[in-house]
């Protein structure tokens, strides 16, 4: 059902790379410079990496039944506190592993009040996207910091002939897709989101996993702050992820996973991210107004999700239900 569900994504990220291609003919070029590989779908691929690393960590949040509004403010976090410490004369690994233990503490946070207090995810982490992006700002004092340091701008802009946030993005949805789905861990997760109650019944510790679940989101936004901050080397925290947890949210759902939890496709999250992304950039390459960007991304979102629905897409097909025939007993009595 998963993969059948990708098959609109997919047509729908071909149909932007198509319409990217007709008003700009170089779309597809890649080049490699300094041993560096350039192009269009590198550009997308890299600005899309922060979206796809948070996406990874929403996915396994929403199939255990959550979501989790803080991620924005999470990133803006990380990168509040690495571009001070740096600014103050810290250095960057430093930096790095400071903000990163902070963005745990904030996912432990969030899974207490989800897992052990049963506060609804949407209120639990409601809570932490509001009060966390006004302590970005009180950390930054209100004004963007500015730094210069070759260590952290690696980050978000270093290369290893493609660019490494695109690699660490790919690493870790890598490393989750084979934790998850060559253990038993992917499995029980599942099994949270189907049912936390019967599950913990059967012996699943339901509440470690939920908990974990937010730790490794909020970790992944952590590191997506990162590479936001060091990709421009300043921290921004009134903008740095603004909205970004709705990037995230919708990635995965667009890559087949139900918001009532229970069964999730990693693979899904990747295409899902990349329509996001591909979707941004052709809102610019084709010269749609700013005043209305959100509402053309928002058209675009809403006919993928419909054209997945399996009403819509019998529908489409032409298929119907066929009627179901009477029971044996009853054509006798006809008879």
């Amino acid at each position: 059902m998963i993969r059948g569900r990708l098959l609109w994504p997919l047509i729908a990220l071909a149909g932007l790379i198509v319409l990217n291609v007709v008003f700009t003919p170089s779309f597809l070029e890649l080049r490699i410079q300094d041993g560096h590989l350039y192009g269009s779908l590198v550009d997308i691929l890299r600005n899309g990496a922060p979206t796809l690393l948070i996406a990874v960590g929403m996915t396994l949040v929403i199939a255990t039944r959550g979501i989790d509004l803080s991620v924005g403010a999470v990133a803006a976090i990380a990168g509040a506190i690495g571009c001070t410490w740096i600014a103050d004369g810290g250095d960057a690994p430093t930096a790095v592993l400071l903000a990163l233990s902070v963005c745990i503490l904030l996912g432990l946070w969030n899974g207490f009040l989800v897992s052990v207090l049963g506060i609804q995810p949407i209120i639990a982490t409601l809570v932490l996207m509001t009060a966390g992006r006004g302590g970005a700002m009180l950390l930054t004092e209100g004004q963007i910091v500015t730094i210069s340091d070759p260590t952290y701008r690696q980050i978000g802009a270093g290369f290893v002939i493609l660019p490494i946030a695109i690699l660490i993005s790919l690493a870790v949805l890598l490393a989750v897709a084979l934790l998850t789905r060559r253990t038993a861990l992917g499995m029980l997760i599942e099994a949270v989101g189907v049912n936390p109650e019967a599950s913990r019944l059967a012996g699943v510790r339901s509440r470690t996993i939920t908990w974990t679940v937010y730790v490794f989101a909020a970790l992944c936004a952590g590191v997506a702050g990162l590479m936001i901050s060091s990709n421009v080397s300043a921290a921004d925290a009134n903008n740095a992820g603004l909205w970004i947890e709705m990037d995230a949210i919708l990635a995965v759902v667009i890559g087949g996973t139900s918001l009532a939890g229970g069964r999730y496709s990693l693979t899904g999250t990747l295409v899902g991210a990349l329509v996001i992304q591909t979707l941004t950039t052709t809102v610019y390459t084709i010269g749609v107004p700013t005043n209305i960007t959100l509402l053309f991304k928002a058209v675009v979102v809403i006919t993928v999700c419909l054209l997945q629905s399996p009403r819509v897409a019998r529908a489409v097909s032409g298929r119907r239900k066929s009627p179901t025939p009477a029971p044996r007993s009853q054509k006798v009595a006809a008879g």
